[in-house]
């Protein structure tokens, strides 16, 4: 038989047992595991903004503007001439300067000229981007090219030999595709899309493929497979590098 004492005290038992269990961590109704923390959802966002780790590349940058360019197979190189990209270094601009005088009047100190304003005579590459060293430039022995930072004949397999006369020549001359670069290092890198061929100097990289995204999307020029796959590579490593 339960003695008065023992009669109150069960129900006192079970009810601090029934207090436990709803505040028990490994409850169902715990708040922690039915939501994540605010610092998790932060974490999540900013990772995806930064084009790391799957997430959506921020708008504006070069990795997003990647995305926007057609993926496809080069068509043949055979027919490749320079000379459908119309003559060399014409004066698109009506300034009365070649294109070539123009990029390195844009690019080089120090310039002197022939005729006091057009024909560049000499001066300096103070910056190789593909080197990262300072070139002299004179004119006649030069050891500076002017470079198509995407190649004629990379652009004529992938669009551009559907173009008009018109269209190619603006491209050949187009400044936001042109540099003054070390001439050995831009043969070296001949008509190489970014797959094939990165600049020496590691630095400049991003700034290169973006400015080959540039003017591939200005233009329509799509890329391959493997050329989008090596441009990702390089522009992930500065996720908000920007278009120039």
């Amino acid at each position: 038989m339960l003695t008065y004492r023992q009669t109150l005290a069960a129900p006192a038992l079970a009810l601090a047992a029934l207090l436990m269990t709803a505040c028990s961590p490994d409850s169902p109704t715990s708040s922690s595991s039915s939501s994540p923390s605010p610092s998790a959802s932060s974490s999540s966002s900013s990772k995806g903004s930064s084009g790391k780790g799957g997430g959506k590349p921020a708008a504006g940058t070069a990795l997003a503007a990647l995305d926007t360019l057609a993926v496809k197979g080069p068509t043949l190189k055979a027919e490749y001439e320079r000379g459908k990209f119309g003559s060399a270094w014409v004066d698109v601009d009506g300034n009365g300067c070649g294109t070539r005088d123009d990029i390195l009047k844009r690019d080089l100190v120090g310039v002197k000229f022939t005729d006091g304003h057009c024909k560049v005579a000499s001066g300096t590459l103070k910056y190789d981007p593909y080197t990262g060293t300072s070139i002299s430039y004179v004119r006649g022995r030069s050891k500076v090219d002017i470079d198509h930072v995407v190649a004629l004949s990379d652009a004529w397999q992938k669009g551009a030999a559907k173009w008009s006369t018109k269209t190619r020549r603006e491209f050949a001359n187009d400044p936001l595709n042109l540099l003054a670069v070390d001439s050995s290092t831009n043969r070296r890198k001949s008509d190489g899309d970014t797959a094939a061929w990165l600049p020496p100097n590691e630095s400049y990289r991003c700034t290169y493929v973006a400015r080959q995204v540039a003017v591939k999307k200005k233009y329509g020029v799509w890329v391959t497979k493997n050329e989008r796959d090596a441009m990702k590579r390089v522009l992930q490593t500065c996720p908000q590098q920007k278009l120039p």
